[in-house]
């Protein structure tokens, strides 16, 4: 869906490009002059449409696997090695050749950036009186643990949210199911996370469909007293398929609704763990805290959100990055 980043310097980073990408990011993308790839495999929800992808850039692209350069965006300068070493190379050859950045050009740059970021792609609005948004539950499980926990995702739209609203801190604090997309990863990731990391709190952000897909592993969770928590972003839908059925199928719903969910906090505790059913804004932030505080124990939050929601910004199959579909 889109889950690379662009960072720019030490100070900067830009969020996440492709179909579900940062207007600025994707925009920067688009009008770069120069791109340097770092493992990246440029599929197809990364880049839109090919031929409009970076169309100004040079492209130098470092992998290990050299079947990977130039498979679908073209190499000017094509780099096969371990990330590791070639970064330390080039920065040595930086070094001795005394580059300096233009500093002109950089201001003229960030300027531009900033024109773009003036968008605000990600804002929302919390009505207190209103259905829970996803941003927000998202957001408060962001702030409660201040963006020092282990997150893990399932796929589909908390997916997206929680790449664009869940701000880590830390490298080596998410781990997502990207090319593959595979549901029913987040539970599985989270009790290793849990067993490898037993002092960290880990998090697995599930949609009420993906947690069903491995949720027998509550047991495992139970059995090796594994205190992860499952924040269920609960819709009724399965939300990415309704998202592209509502957009681009004028609305016709097929096989993607569900009336038939278990009730997850009942479920919870039938393994022996705590349930929470959450379903008013103002109850969010105290609720992740109780969760947070339990230590003996899996916690499943199921989030009430609002039902049709959708990911913004998109940029439709097909289309090229700087064609996004904003809120």
């Amino acid at each position: 869906m889109g889950l690379g980043g662009i960072p720019c310097d030490d100070k900067h980073f830009l969020g996440m490009l492709g179909m579900h990408g940062t207007y600025e990011a994707n925009m920067a993308i688009s009008h770069c002059d120069l791109l340097i790839a770092i493992g990246a495999r440029f599929d197809d929800r990364v880049t839109g449409k090919l031929e409009a992808f970076a169309p100004e850039a040079k492209v130098i692209h470092v992998d290990v696997d050299p079947s990977s350069i130039s498979k679908n965006v073209y190499a000017h300068l094509p780099i096969v090695g371990d990330v590791k070493v070639v970064l330390g190379q080039m920065l040595e050859a930086l070094k001795a050749a005394e580059a300096k950045p233009n500093a002109e050009a950089l201001k003229v740059w960030w300027h531009q950036i900033e024109e773009w970021r003036a968008k605000k792609c990600l804002h929302f609005e919390q009505d207190m009186d209103s259905a829970i948004k996803p941003q927000y539950a998202i957001q408060q499980l962001y702030e409660k643990t201040g963006g020092d926990a282990i997150i893990t995702t399932d796929v589909g739209q908390h997916q997206m949210w929680t790449a664009q609203y869940y701000g880590f801190k830390k490298p080596h604090r998410w781990m997502t199911s990207g090319g593959l997309g595979t549901m029913g990863y987040g539970l599985p990731a989270a009790i290793g996370a849990q067993i490898a990391m037993p002092d960290e709190t880990v998090i697995d952000i599930a949609g009420e469909g993906s947690i069903q897909m491995n949720i027998q592993e509550l047991g495992t969770a139970i059995q090796y007293k594994l205190p992860v928590k499952i924040a269920i972003i609960n819709n009724g839908y399965l939300g990415m398929v309704r998202q592209w059925q509502e957009m681009f199928y004028e609305s016709r719903y097929s096989h993607s609704y569900f009336d038939s969910l278990p009730d997850f906090v009942k479920l919870a505790e039938a393994y022996g763990g705590t349930g929470f059913r959450i379903e008013k804004p103002a109850d969010v932030g105290g609720v992740i805290e109780e969760a947070l505080s339990i230590r003996d124990r899996f916690v499943i939050m199921d989030f009430a959100v609002s039902r049709e929601e959708n990911v913004y910004p998109m940029v439709p199959a097909g289309a090229a990055l700087n064609e996004m579909i904003l809120a």
